[in-house]
């Protein structure tokens, strides 16, 4: 039955009283009007000053504590905006993780996305707390994972709670006080060394892409070759600059078995490897005859013609764990309840052995191993 125009605003003012922020297309779909119906609606009710209306969302008025719009996990209905530079990669994975766990508690994730703009978080946190967003996760666009040059100073200045995640900042940065959730990626590279020298390899390489992850995945790797008392190979790890063509890494591949006797290599990412086997090949160097390869992230590496051994973060857990931080911060803002101490969480990533590596012989002391 239609709801006359007196009824569906009654039914617009209890929703967000309820739930503290819509969005009108959800508004309009739920109370079964159109678009432009609910607009109107929300137009009437903004000009009397019962709603606020922000960027195509409806809010309480001015006024309203945001304490009281938060809601405890598991009482439904907090709007938490997550921030990523972008879907494609690992964060496809996180973004849904985080989307089922705020969910599974009646909450309403919405994605603002920067594609490694510099200086673009801000403006993408200011549009989503404009429009509801009670708390944020954020994958800043910091290069080298960590921030630089101030980058950090709008999340200290946010009055939002804020989860990092899989990003960092070092001790003495402000936003180190900050709550966040990562991959700890040196223990991942440390993992395929140790499975790799397992397997009776002694000289490993690696080649990497320049980004985020860099730092910690060549602290892995570095310190896994040293401990184990491994040959080091001149050169490695070998970084390559994103968007450079793969003709330099080809060369330093290839230079590192004829000249150095280097039989294992460790290459993020998945894409970058499974590009290089057949180039290698065209050079000689069979995959895994001539040379075993583990491939870092595990997102298309069982595709690969040969298929590639990977280390595989926990991605969908990253996200999930992030979101539930962000839950658990915003309740104890409604309640007004002493909030625990904040929290840096690091995930193990694991090692999928398959056919690259040549080997399916576990690691002892480096669990989990899975094959895959």
């Amino acid at each position: 039955m239609r709801l006359h125009v007196d009824q569906r605003h009654e039914r617009v003012l209890a929703l967000v009283r309820e739930r503290g922020s819509l969005r009108v297309a959800q508004l309009a779909a739920e109370l079964g009007v159109s678009a432009v119906t609910l607009r109107r609606d929300v137009e009437t009710l903004a000009a009397q000053g019962k709603v606020r209306r922000m960027h195509g969302a409806v809010l309480p008025p001015d006024g309203t504590p945001a304490e009281n719009r938060a809601s405890a996990p598991g009482s439904g209905g907090a709007v938490i905006g997550m921030i990523v530079p972008t879907t494609n990669y690992i964060f496809a994975d996180i973004v849904h993780g985080a989307r089922e766990a705020v969910e599974a508690q009646g909450g309403r994730l919405v994605l603002g996305m920067t594609g490694y703009v510099d200086g673009e978080d801000p403006v993408r946190a200011e549009h989503l707390l404009a429009g509801g967003a009670e708390g944020l996760l954020v994958a800043p666009s910091w290069f080298g994972g960590v921030p630089a040059a101030g980058q950090e100073r709008w999340l200290m200045a946010c009055e939002a709670p804020v989860v990092l995640v899989e990003r960092s900042a070092p001790a003495g940065n402000p936003a180190a006080a900050l709550d966040r959730v990562r991959t700890d990626r040196a223990h991942g590279a440390a993992l395929a060394v140790s499975h790799l020298a397992s397997l009776g390899h002694r000289s490993i390489a690696a080649l990497l892409q320049d980004g985020p992850h860099t730092a910690g995945i060549t602290a892995g790797y570095l310190a896994s070759v040293r401990s184990l008392g491994l040959e080091t190979v001149p050169g490695s790890p070998s970084v390559r600059t994103p968007g450079a063509e793969f003709d330099e890494s080809v060369r330093y591949l290839v230079e590192a078995v004829e000249r150095h006797g280097v039989t294992a290599a460790l290459v993020h990412s998945d894409e970058d490897a499974i590009v290089l086997v057949p180039r290698l090949q065209a050079r000689g160097i069979g995959v895994p005859e001539d040379l075993a390869l583990i491939a870092y992230d595990d997102e298309v590496a069982a595709l690969a013609d040969v298929p590639l051994t990977a280390i595989a973060p926990p991605k969908r857990s990253v996200g999930e764990l992030a979101a539930k931080l962000l839950l658990q911060r915003l309740a104890e803002r409604g309640t007004g309840d002493v909030p625990a101490p904040r929290r840096h969480l690091e995930l193990l990533p694991e090692l999928r052995v398959r056919a690259s590596c040549g080997g399916v012989r576990g690691t002892p002391g480096l669990l989990p191993v899975s094959r895959a």
